[in-house]
């Protein structure tokens, strides 16, 4: 099935973004093998040397690891993914306050939508 992207971002970041968000909602964990550069090249419609950098980027993020004639697994380091998911939360959260706060939004006008927004 051949993914769409947008155009504001590069796809292997696109990429790269929606496996991890995989692992965040355990639909991969530690240890598991992610699909060869080609299948998942064909998977996603995309060129196979966009996926070798996606996992080239995961690599560098330490959040996956290529074991020579095995293929590419998930990292089995608990403590790293751990770790992933307060990084990607810390972003989004940033990047939430920073657009509230660039469309005029007091900090305890943000805490307060966000608490209705939880309640609902």
């Amino acid at each position: 099935m051949v993914q769409s992207f947008n155009n504001n971002q590069p796809i292997y970041l696109q990429i790269v973004q929606r496996i991890c968000r995989q692992i965040l909602r355990g639909e991969l964990g530690a240890g598991d093998k992610l699909p060869s550069v080609r299948d998942l090249a064909v998977q996603m419609g995309v060129n196979p040397n966009t996926v070798q950098r996606v996992y080239s980027e995961l690599e560098r993020l330490a959040v996956a690891e290529t074991r020579r004639g095995l293929g590419t697994f998930i990292t089995e380091q608990e403590s790293r993914l751990q770790r992933l998911r307060e990084e990607l939360m810390a972003e989004q959260i940033e990047n939430f306050i920073r657009d509230m706060q660039e469309m005029g939004f007091t900090a305890s006008e943000i805490i307060d939508g966000v608490r209705k927004a939880l309640k609902n």
